[in-house]
């Protein structure tokens, strides 16, 4: 059941991409600000660009990130060198003095803690003094210093040799993986890519992203927002329908929430309110259930692993397991061997109590749906239709509380219903 989860999710994103990029390579090559949804739809082949200078959609997730390209005519998501279509966002140092990106580096995650490097999206564009950056500093694994301009910096340690990164240059690592993933299955060169971000990052996460491109050897010719671009693809279908239509798009992803308001009419998308939080997200329901059984292990067996980050770190990716299991069962055991010194972790998390530890993030955001609404003078009743993008939106709370919230309006759980 797990593994129709993860399926569910990878189809999701990769139809988004698609679509993103589609858009985002159209408006690149007509050098245009804004481009109906006719124009668009007509032109899936992409024929415009010229194979001599391919350019690539790259979707740079807090969790995962994936690599679209067109060859032949046609928009494919590329597998990465282990066959999967979406790649970790994790960057690790090995002491041999080897460098790590994606599935690698996730595995060794929980053997080498303190110089495996994730969820680094949460740290771009800000400033170390950031309240959300000094909440991060206790709970990752990896250090986060400020350096002299008061921007975060992560410290590793490679060959007996601290290193210091900023996160431009560690989502540089990441953009460089997705570009030669590309550049094996196209046979050429890729320069120039497509990036898409939460609709909430300010402009300076936005330009600390291009930054990221640049160092990385891309010239970031568009920055597409995520929100944006599934409404676009759910609305390809009515294209010929007529009247307006409103869709609200609630994007829940690994570390961003995003709602997006807009209207379309004819195939003719406008925004007409965004809002959101660019620190929230299914890291944050991780964590709950981390600290949940980190205090639960205490009581019963007297074991404080709060200090030890091999320990969280195989707890971690036990939690992200269960969370998933929880969206379509009631209950999930959670089994770790030898979680420290010998101590033993076996225990159930049920649905009921998942939500009872998340319910005030839930609730959380529904305070955005709110504010979309009010900021651009709509009631609920005149939403239409309502899209839910993100892996985390598959928790089955979230959905029931946002339909509640519609008076029972039907959710939109797929952008394509057959890969729902």
């Amino acid at each position: 059941m797990v593994k129709r989860n993860k399926a569910h999710i990878r189809k999701k994103r990769e139809k988004l991409l698609r679509t993103a990029l589609i858009m985002a390579i159209v408006m690149s090559m007509l050098s245009l600000a804004f481009v109906p949804l006719a124009m668009a739809a007509t032109t899936t082949t992409i024929s415009e660009v010229s194979d001599d200078a391919p350019i690539i959609g790259i979707d740079l997730g807090t969790t995962y990130s994936c690599v679209a390209a067109c060859k032949d005519g046609n928009i494919e998501i590329i597998a990465n060198d282990q066959g999967n279509r979406i790649t970790p966002s994790y960057v690790a140092f090995s002491e041999n003095g080897e460098r790590l990106i994606g599935d690698s580096a996730k595995n060794q995650a929980t053997t080498n803690p303190s110089n495996t490097i994730f969820d680094i999206k949460r740290l771009i564009g800000r400033r170390f003094a950031d309240e959300t950056v000094q909440s991060d500093r206790k709970l990752l694994p990896f250090k986060i210093l400020g350096d002299s301009n008061g921007n975060p910096v992560v410290e590793v340690r490679q060959k007996n040799n601290d290193m210091r990164f900023t996160p431009e240059e560690i989502s540089a690592m990441i953009l460089q993986k997705m570009k030669s993933t590309a550049e094996s299955y196209l046979g050429k060169e890729v320069k120039r890519a497509i990036v898409t971000v939460p609709a909430y990052f300010d402009d300076a996460q936005r330009q600390a992203t291009k930054d990221a491109g640049a160092i990385s050897g891309l010239v970031v010719e568009r920055i597409i927002n995520e929100p944006t671009a599934a409404a676009i693809a759910h609305g390809l279908g009515s294209i010929n329908s007529k009247g307006e239509k409103n869709i609200l798009v609630y994007d829940l992803g690994g570390g961003t929430f995003d709602v997006t308001l807009l209207s379309v009419e004819e195939g003719v998308f406008d925004v007409l309110s965004t809002s959101g939080d660019t620190h929230l997200g299914g890291e944050d329901f991780d964590q709950r259930i981390i600290k949940y059984f980190t205090k639960m292990l205490q009581k019963k067996s007297g074991v404080d692993i709060s200090g030890d980050q091999r320990a969280i770190q195989k707890l971690r990716k036990e939690v992200e397991r269960v969370k998933r299991a929880l969206s379509s069962q009631n209950q999930a055991r959670i089994e770790i061997e030898d979680l420290v010194n010998g101590v033993d972790l076996s225990e159930t998390l049920t649905r009921a109590r998942f939500e009872e530890l998340n319910g005030d993030l839930f609730k959380k955001t529904l305070n955005p749906v709110k504010r979309v609404l009010k900021d651009a003078n709509l009631s609920k009743e005149d939403v239409d239709e309502i899209v839910l993008v993100g892996g985390s939106t598959r928790i089955p709370k979230i959905q029931s509380m946002l339909s509640e919230l519609f008076g029972g309006k039907k959710l939109s759980t797929g952008i394509n219903p057959d890969e729902a």
